[in-house]
């Protein structure tokens, strides 16, 4: 299987479409239907080949999470009519991601290492080791980048350049923060540690949602809780469950996503040895081995068809 890489729909009542780096997103009156394609982005770039059932994945955790946290944070999901479709309440995104940092690891630990000692306008203590638990949860946000790279800014000029509200922006911290303390709590029941996450909003007739996805693989970095504190100690690698992998691989071959760079071959071994792991992220998160969608047909009718039958059914558009 090659993985389904975009779609081509037209429903009737639509008014509007975008595809993003990984979801292709067909909008109406009142409702979004959001395919999670299998495209795969590192260093905001999508690269040239899907990863087989890496969407059906993507979705399935991230519309469980959303269903085991809508009692804490309310949020976009109504319907998953198909393993890569999410169907929401269509709300006005804030241009801010809010990610949220337990650990220093990844772009933070990059940061760190470079010598700088202020993240998004949040102070960082000396002395720390790249993945070492920070003193308390910290919340680093970007601006949200409809093309090319999201960019590090602080909460201040966030508030000052009227990109959020400060009324809502303590709003989507303390929602940020509830989101990310869950998500640690549900790790460890599976034997993980929530290092870092990304958490995006939207707002609906005066009302904050959480939208597009949550503490999946691709917005997330897990470590496994068993020997996390020996190998921290004995200056060794951590193991990780997230995409990671990914962008360690590309770094290995020269790229980062900088101008003038280019993406190494995507062999055969490479997509399935990606698309193996993150069947191995499922069956860890989950606690369950992931199932494949019936190959019967073509995913893009299967997709279709789901999405049709749904629209059928429901009035809210």
């Amino acid at each position: 299987m090659e993985g389904l890489r975009e779609t081509h729909f037209s429903f009737p009542g639509q008014t509007g479409f975008y595809r993003g780096k990984v979801r292709d997103v067909y909008y109406f009156d009142q409702i979004m239907v959001a395919i999670t394609t299998d495209r795969i982005s590192a260093f905001d770039v999508v690269l040239p080949r899907p990863i087989p059932y890496k969407g059906a994945i993507l979705n399935t955790i991230a519309a469980t999470f959303l269903h085991n946290t809508k009692n804490l944070v309310p949020n976009w999901l109504l319907a998953t009519p198909d393993p890569q479709v999410a169907v929401g309440i269509l709300a006005q995104p804030f241009a801010v991601e809010m990610v949220v940092r337990g650990y220093l690891v990844g772009h933070a630990w990059r940061t760190y290492a470079s010598g700088l000692r202020m993240l998004c306008g949040v102070a960082l203590p000396n002395g720390l080791k790249e993945n070492d638990p920070l003193p308390t949860p910290i919340i680093t946000p970007s601006t949200k980048a409809h093309q090319g790279h999201d960019e590090d800014i602080s909460r201040a000029d966030i508030v000052a350049n009227g990109l959020v509200a400060e009324k809502e922006y303590v709003q989507l911290e303390k929602y940020a923060l509830l989101l990310f303390a869950e998500g640690q709590r549900r790790a460890l029941a599976r034997g993980l540690i929530l290092a870092d996450t990304k958490y995006e909003f939207g707002l609906k007739d005066g009302q904050v949602l959480l939208i597009d996805e949550a503490h999946t693989p691709d917005s997330s970095r897990y470590f496994y809780a068993e020997g996390f504190a020996q190998r921290q100690a004995d200056g060794l690698p951590q193991k990780q469950l997230s995409k990671e992998f990914v962008r360690q691989w590309l770094l290995s071959e020269g790229f980062a996503g900088k101008e003038g760079q280019f993406v190494p071959e995507m062999t055969d071994s490479k997509v399935a040895e990606i698309a193996s792991r993150y069947q191995e992220l499922f069956a860890q998160l989950m606690g369950q081995p992931f199932v494949a969608p019936p190959a019967l047909e073509p995913p893009e009718m299967r997709i279709k068809a789901a999405i049709s039958a749904y629209l059928a059914t429901t009035k809210t558009f």
